[in-house]
């Protein structure tokens, strides 16, 4: 068996009498030049030129697309079962001398089939001896256009030389050949069709494809084109050094522009302004930037050229193509270029932020441009981007220190146009999100926009203490318009982690508004439950050591709140516990109130409290605790055991009686140790243990004076150890219980230190 028979099926028939056409197909396809009969000449028309069905295994390609990359054509076998002629099958079989005695046997070779003529099947399959047999027999212009077509697609360059040469081929051919062989990339084809005279700028009507941007649609376009579109480093290589202009203007764009307003709109492929061949390289990026580069190395002036004030580097981002920012960049395009219109100029960045390509607004940043710049109505890249609604690009310029203490023309803030565009996540999320990665929310003016302020306002506590961190004192004490500072902030909003933050980063609490409002003027107007909360945050500021003792009356609180170690604490810091606060207060006044024993006992025996201190109301700890629902006996006691205690120890000049009255009465300071020695002098018997102090004279000293009132004297006696009776005279009624309450308590201290010993 031949190896044309293993390649191609002949198609048996049912009836066993096939029709000589038949016969005369499936010998013709096997090249069984016996079976092909030596009459055949003389066999009617209707026989040499009949059709027969059989099974084809032909060559066809494949285009496969690929984003950015050079489209590819892949070629395989494909099996038709179709209808043809013995001159068909004998020139698609590659059997030169089947095909030559056919020729001679008159068989048509301008028959057209499903598949083309026979000059297609033999250069479909590159069968060049066969195709210029059939050349010398007389294949017509369009037996041979077909061909040189077919030849093309398949990268047969022997086929196209030789069909180029029969001078059997028009130029519209010739040309649709240049530019299918471009758009392939088959430089062979493309450089023996330019040597033997087609014109390297000439024009074809061709299927471009294209994954990115989509284009699936006929085109008029030059060779330089289809290679530009299809990705074609080679073959624009080889147009280009042919000369090929890049001035002839392009209409592959998918983009229009509004020349007033400076809008883009996407028309369609196809549908946009004529553009040159560097713009169509950028539209049609190829990964590698080799065809732009072998473009600008052609006609460097392409980079700078602008279209409708555009410049290749604003087509490259409004065609979202970070490859092709980046390459421009990279090779000198620049940024700061501005675009105008009659009516409005911005620059590329503008235009990056709007449409919300990351990796764009990553290029162009890395390449030096300003994150703030403006466009003539005072836009900055941020609100552009905030109008848009495009987040992830806002997140993008955030991270890259874009201010958002700015406002434009009209007012118009980017935080306030994005709350305008509701964005999704909300502004505060994308903070947030700008924080996690390592970003820092940045605002020129805090009377504009301040991200402290905006956290505390939303409670976002997280956020919050990541801009602490990264924040000057200066910037944590920054106010807003209204004068208001961050920690004033927290406050009036009751966000009390945000509050505690501020105060525990050092934030100044001391701090007043403009109209004379200080932080606590705002806790005073808060319900008792958060009040309490925040004076408990700068309780612990105070314990902290971080807030000055004048911003916060820490222990007046603590004192109130019976926290009777935070009290100690604060005592130990030299905290004054005989200072009034705004209210009018001390310390110890509040304790009283509050009904704190032991807060008392604290500050009374460690912070030298003073019972008799008084407030604008004349008010004192003692008539406090007199005339409050919430206090009682016990308190009273406490501070009245203080206060006597006191009195006696530092003692007072009173009248001493001698001889139990009978003696005349002399002055004499009397003062008791803590040890319980009662003394009026230096002598022995001027220093004495006393067993208790009683308040009224001895029945004695009433005869031996003859005083017949009794209470209008102040005069009470002390019970010595060693069993004598001295009587002294206070200075009035008061002070002698006072001498009474303290010699009793201090004996009884005594006694009490002595049995636990």
């Amino acid at each position: 068996m031949t190896k044309s028979a293993t390649r191609h099926k002949v198609t048996p028939r049912a009836d066993e009498e096939a029709s000589p056409s038949q016969h005369l197909v499936e010998a013709a396809l096997r090249g069984d030049l016996e079976a092909i009969p030596a009459d055949v000449a003389s066999r009617s028309y209707s026989d040499l030129n009949g059709l027969g069905m059989v099974c084809l295994r032909m060559r066809s390609s494949e285009v496969i697309l690929k984003e950015d990359a050079p489209l590819r054509v892949r070629t395989e076998w494909t099996v038709l079962k179709t209808e043809v002629t013995a001159l068909f099958a004998a020139a698609h079989a590659g059997h030169r001398e089947v095909v030559r005695r056919l020729l001679d046997a008159g068989a048509d070779v301008n028959r057209k089939l499903f598949k083309g003529y026979a000059t297609t099947a033999a250069a479909r399959e590159g069968h060049v001896d066969i195709l210029n047999m059939l050349l010398e027999y007389g294949a017509s212009q369009d037996a041979c256009e077909d061909a040189l077509i077919e030849a093309t697609s398949l990268d047969e360059t022997k086929v196209v030389q030789l069909l180029i040469s029969s001078e059997m081929v028009g130029p519209m051919t010739l040309a649709h050949a240049a530019v299918i062989a471009s758009s392939r990339g088959f430089v062979d084809v493309i450089t023996a069709l330019l040597e033997n005279g087609v014109d390297v700028d000439c024009m074809s009507r061709v299927l471009l494809r294209s994954v990115k941007p989509a284009l699936h649609v006929n085109v008029d376009c030059t060779p330089l084109v289809a290679a530009i579109v299809s990705r074609q480093v080679s073959a624009v290589k080889c147009l280009l050094e042919a000369g090929a202009n890049l001035e002839l203007p392009i209409k592959v764009g998918a983009w229009s522009w509004d020349t007033l307003t400076g809008e883009e709109v996407r028309v369609g492929a196809c549908l946009g302004e004529p553009y040159n061949a560097a713009w169509c390289a950028v539209e049609y990026f190829e990964l590698t930037g080799q065809i732009l580069t072998l473009i600008l190395k052609q006609s460097p002036i392409l980079l700078g050229s602008t279209l409708l004030g555009r410049t290749l580097l604003t087509h490259a981002i409004l065609c979202q193509n970070p490859s092709a920012v980046s390459f421009l960049l990279g090779i000198g395009a620049t940024a700061k270029f501005p675009i105008k219109t009659p009516r409005h100029e911005f620059f590329p960045i503008h235009l990056a932020s709007r449409l919300g390509n990351v990796d764009i607004l990553r290029s162009l940043v890395l390449h030096g441009t300003d994150i703030n710049v403006r466009t003539s109505l005072g836009d900055t890249p941020l609100m552009e981007s905030a109008r848009a609604g495009t987040v992830d690009a806002f997140i993008e310029l955030l991270k890259s220190g874009a201010d958002l203490g700015l406002a434009n023309t009209l007012g118009e803030t980017a935080i306030g146009l994005a709350d305008l565009t509701a964005f999704v996540p909300s502004v505060s999320n994308v903070m947030t999100k700008v924080l996690e990665v390592g970003g820092r929310i940045n605002s020129s003016d805090s009377s504009i926009f301040s991200p402290l302020h905006h956290m505390v306002r939303h409670g976002q506590a997280g956020p919050l203490q990541t801009t602490i961190l990264s924040s000057s004192t200066e910037e944590l004490n920054r106010p807003d318009a209204l004068g208001i500072t961050p920690v004033m902030a927290a406050a009036i909003y009751s966000q009390a982690e945000s509050f505690r933050l501020l105060v525990m980063a050092g934030a100044d609490i001391k701090a007043t508004t403009p109209q004379g409002e200080s932080l606590f003027s705002f806790i005073k107007k808060m319900d008792s439950t958060t009040r309490d909360c925040f004076e408990k945050i700068l309780l612990q500021a105070a314990l902290a050591n971080l807030i000055v003792q004048d911003s916060f009356s820490a222990l007046h609180y603590a004192a109130k709140k019976g926290d009777n170690a935070s009290v100690i604490q604060l005592l130990k810091m030299g905290y004054d516990s005989n200072l009034l606060d705004e209210e009018g207060y001390s310390p110890l006044m509040y304790a009283v109130m509050e009904g704190n024993y032991e807060t008392c006992k604290i500050l009374l025996s460690r912070g030298k409290a003073k019972c008799d201190l008084k407030n604008e109301g004349g008010e004192t700890a003692l008539s406090l605790s007199r005339k409050l629902d919430k206090s009682n006996k016990i308190m009273e006691e406490i501070l009245l055991d203080h206060i006597a205690r006191c009195h006696v120890m530092q003692g007072e000049e009173l009248f001493k009686y001698t001889r139990d009255g009978s003696g005349s009465r002399h002055a004499k300071v009397l003062r008791m140790s803590k040890s319980g020695v009662l003394n009026w002098g230096k002598g022995r018997r001027r220093n004495v243990r006393c067993k208790e102090a009683i308040a009224s004279p001895g029945s004695g000293f009433w005869k031996n004076r003859r005083i017949k009132d009794e209470g209008k004297m102040a005069i009470f006696r002390v019970l010595t150890l060693n069993g004598r009776e001295v009587h002294f005279e206070a200075s009035s009624l008061s002070h002698l219980e006072l001498w009474v309450r303290g010699i009793n308590l201090i004996l009884r201290e005594n006694t009490l230190s002595g049995d636990s010993k």
